[in-house]
Parts: C-alpha cells; structure tokens; sequence
C-alpha cells in the first residue's frame, strides 16, 4: 500500500491548545462509550451474561492496549516525532510504513493463536466462572480478538496524527465504534435474552471497529507522505522503535496484568462482582482519559521534540511537567471529591435502568470510591511517565510498574478475597477492597517515578500550596453542596447530577479562580467561546 499525498507541515510551534483538542475528542467517544454502558447495563444488569461478556472483553483489550495507543505513543511518537521536528520526512515516512508493517505480522499471529488458544485463556482470567457462563465466555473471545486487531491497527493512525498535532480526529474516533455496539444493543436488546444479545452486541463491536478504522484513514493519508508497508529492520529508526519497544511492552504489559489478576480475583466473588468491576472502571477512566490522558498525550510529541544540550532539555521538559502536573490536578482533585461525595447520583444517573437499580448503583458507587484513593497519582504517573519516554528510556517505568503490580496483587488477594469472609461481612464487598488496594499501589508507582526523574532533570512536582487550596476548595465546596441532599428532595439521579454536581463544579471554578488559579479563567473563557 503506498500514498502520493504531500503531507502538510507539523507547526513550528506548540499548540497551546493541544490538550483542548484531546480532551474534546476523548470527551465525545467517553461519552458515547458512557451512553453504551447505560444501555448495556439497562439490558444486563450484573448477570451471568454481564459477568461473562466483561471479561472476555479483557483479553483481547489486552492485546490492544499493549501493541496499540499505549505502546505506539512510548515507543513510536518520540522517533516519529523527533524526524517531523528536523523536517526529514522521507525518514518518518519509512519509519511509520515499516511500523505498519511490523504489527500486520504481530497482530496477524496473535489473533491466530488467541482465537485457537481461547479456553486456555479463559482459565487464566476467569478462572472462577463455571458451566454456561464460561462456554459464552469462550465464545465471545472468540468474536472479539479479530476486533481488536482492527483497534490496533487504529492506534497506528492515531499514533501518525497525533505526531502531526491532529488530535481531535484520532481521540474522537471511538464515537463511531460505540454507535455501531449502541445500534446492535437497541436493535436486538428487546428481542433477544441475554446470552443471544451478548453475542450478537460482540459481533456490533467487530463491525464497530472497522468503521473506526476507516474513519481515521482519510485524515492520516493527508498528513503522511510517500510511504509503503514494509517489514524492514535495516532502518535505524525502526531499531530504536523495536529497541523501546520491548521494555514498553513490559511496563505497560504489567500494568495491564494487574487489571487482569483484579478481574481473575474478582470472577471468585459472588456474581455482579466482574460488571461492578467494568462499571466502576468505565467511570475511573473517564477523568483519566478527560485530563490526564489528554495533557499526557500533547505533551509527549512536545517533550520528544526538545532540542539542545542535556541541560537545556532537563530544564525545559522540567518546566512543561511542572505545568501539565498542575492542570492535571486542577481538573482530577474535583473529579476525585464528586464521586466520592456525590457517586451515586453520577453512578445512577449513567446506569440506573431497567435490571440495573438501587442496590447496583450503591454497590457500583462504593467500588469506584475505592478507586479513588490513586487517581491523582495515575495521571501524575502518566506524565511522568510520558517524561522518560520522551528521554528515550522505558525501563524506569517498566521497573516501577513491576513494583505496583506485585504491591497490588498482595494487598488485592488478602483484603479481596480473604478479609471480608474472616470478618463476616459480604464477600462482594471485596469488589471495593481490589480497586482501594490498586489506589494504593498507584501511589508507590508515582513516588518511585517522580524521585527517579527528579535525578535526571531536577525538582519538579506539584507544590504542596497549590495542593492544599486544590483540595480546601474542593472538599469544603463538596461538604456545603452534600447538605441540600437534606434540604431539596432529589429522587431522580438525574436530578440529584444536575444539582449536586452542577452546583460543585461552578462553586469550585469561581473559588478557584479567587485562589488566583488561571486554569479556572481559561476553562471558563473556553466554555464562553463554545457558547
């Protein structure tokens, strides 16, 4: 496959508002991924099927996540980008069709062998599940691996476009995958039970990774080059990639391994257990994806690009850290403090429907809260993270992600599956005690990152004045709003989000604007300009 397109030049400059656009696009697909869920869980609840169908799920996601936007962006952007900067193009054009070809051949294999070995897998993952609910499991893996080879291959155009700052086009592409499993749900979910919809929603995805696929290549043929797949190894760029390549797979494989031991632990656990799990995460991850992923991934073309002595790149990637950190926390110390005080109007107004109703929303609601307790140190992390990638090193992450996951499992096993029965309380609550230890743990991963960088560039991190107004504001403006629970009845989650939240959120930009943080004058200049 070749392309005669002459690509247009990657700015000189910066754009400011490369986070802007990231998060835009990220806020489009995490919405449309949060409407799925709400019609999922309108048609499954946390069954058997809802059990199974998110945890077959996990495998393939595994194979995406490791060869696709995590690993392209640590090992693919830095070299990528760093030939835009010194305008070789004819380099980067090699460089992202050898790329392309490369992961042709990976990802053909492991689908191969992932759909040939599925029970085997499934042994390993959900190990707890039995009889019918690990024959649709099987299944369903099945359906889905020769789907996520397509989201990899979708992760490649997002890794080109975002090397060139186009940003929106790639983080908003997942919109068009999650419209086609929306349609598949709404379509059959009235007419089918359970098991036939989970099937039938598996095969929604397949064709919902296609079309994201085909949405991207339009645009990523327009900024890229001459360029041909190959399965060249003669080119040094595609030696450094490989090079980076592996210990990346390793850092961002443990990471993935950590998810896979909690849903492992959570398929002993009484049923509704793995889709708490899936529900609670699709929340975690939406201020991750919204503000740390959005910051992390505008940075790490930016950071890769930076010229000059090993002084002069300590000293400026040291100021563009110190920046994000504190973006990043203007925005996820308030998501940190809703949920933990308002998570079940965000949990019911998102899923309470149909078989999903009071008793799963509290139960979902107290499992996210445990989550909470490291969502600020995962999104510093993925700076700092990003950081050491953009230094072409991607083994100090590797080692600390190694450290978090052995720190995890053993605080997830004991408090997961043990603590709860030796007390006598529910053993579902363990649900909570694997995504409280996993909040924990992140903390370890973030302290090791930040002293580790800190010998390579100098001090940086988030001051601890910034933090102590962040979280007076948030806390104190959280505590006030709780009491209109007593004072207004709210019986809808809708209303009980739009009040609460609604409230929160505009209180907490006007005090932090007072507190002197510029973030709130731009956010609110932002939403100015939408209007």
């Amino acid at each position: 496959m070749s392309s005669s397109s002459q690509p247009k030049a990657p700015p000189k400059s910066s754009s400011p508002s490369g986070a802007l656009w990231v998060s835009a696009g990220i806020f489009l697909s995490r919405i449309s991924g949060l409407i799925r869920q709400r019609i999922f869980a309108h048609y499954f609840g946390n069954s058997d099927a809802a059990d199974a169908f998110n945890s077959a799920l996990k495998i393939p996601n595994f194979m995406q996540n490791l060869l696709g936007e995590g690993i392209l962006s640590a090992s693919f952007i830095p070299v990528y980008s760093r030939f835009l900067a010194d305008k070789h193009q004819d380099d980067a054009d090699r460089l992202a069709g050898a790329i392309l070809g490369w992961l042709a051949l990976i990802v053909s294999v492991i689908v191969a062998a992932g759909v040939s070995l599925t029970p085997y897998l499934i042994d390993l993952i959900a190990p707890g599940f039995e009889g019918e609910k690990r024959l649709l499991t099987i299944q369903l893996v099945k359906i889905f691996f020769p789907g996520t080879g397509l989201l990899v291959f979708s992760a490649w155009c997002l890794g080109v476009l975002n090397s060139h700052r186009k940003f929106f086009l790639s983080y908003a592409a997942p919109v068009v995958w999650n419209i086609a499993i929306i349609g598949t749900l709404i379509y059959f979910g009235p007419k089918s039970g359970e098991s036939e919809l989970a099937v039938y929603t598996a095969w929604g995805m397949v064709a919902g990774a296609l079309a994201q696929l085909l949405f991207q290549l339009p645009g990523t043929s327009q900024v890229i080059g001459h360029w041909r797949i190959s399965l060249s190894r003669k080119i040094s760029s595609v030696r450094e990639v490989f090079k980076n390549f592996i210990p990346v797979v390793g850092s961002r494989g443990v990471v993935q391994v950590s998810a896979y031991i909690d849903n492992m632990l959570a398929s002993f656990l009484p049923t509704g257990a793995v889709s708490a799990l899936s529900y609670a995460q699709s929340l975690y991850m939406l201020p991750i994806s919204l503000f740390g992923m959005s910051i992390s991934a505008a940075e790490l073309p930016e950071m890769s690009r930076l010229k000059g002595s090993r002084a002069e790149i300590a000293t400026a990637l040291q100021s563009r850290l110190n920046r994000a950190l504190v973006q990043v926390a203007f925005f996820i110390v308030p998501s940190v403090t809703a949920i933990l005080f308002f998570g079940d109007a965000i949990v019911g107004a998102l899923y309470q429907s149909g078989k999903f109703q009071d008793e799963e929303t509290r139960y979902v609601w107290v499992v996210l809260s445990g989550s909470m307790l490291g969502l600020l140190a995962t999104t510093m992390g993925r700076l700092y993270s990003s950081a050491f990638y953009a230094l072409r090193d991607t083994r100090t992450p590797l080692k600390f992600a190694l450290l978090r996951v052995f720190l995890g499992t053993s605080l997830g096993y004991f408090f997961g599956l043990k603590f709860f029965p030796m007390v006598g309380m529910d053993p579902k609550w363990g649900t909570a005690a694997l995504t409280t230890a996993a909040g924990v743990t992140g903390w370890v991963e973030f302290y090791y990152l930040r002293r580790a960088l800190n010998r390579e560039i100098g001090d940086s991190g988030l001051p601890m004045l910034i933090q102590l107004k962040l979280w007076g504001a948030s806390l104190s403006i959280a505590a006030l709003v709780s009491n209109l629970r007593w004072l207004v009845p709210m019986h809808s989650p809708f209303i009980k989000l739009a009040v609460l939240c609604g409230l929160f959120g505009v209180l907490y930009l006007v005090a932090t604007a007072m507190l002197g943080f510029e973030e709130s004058r731009k956010f609110a200049r932002k939403i100015r300009l939408i209007k």
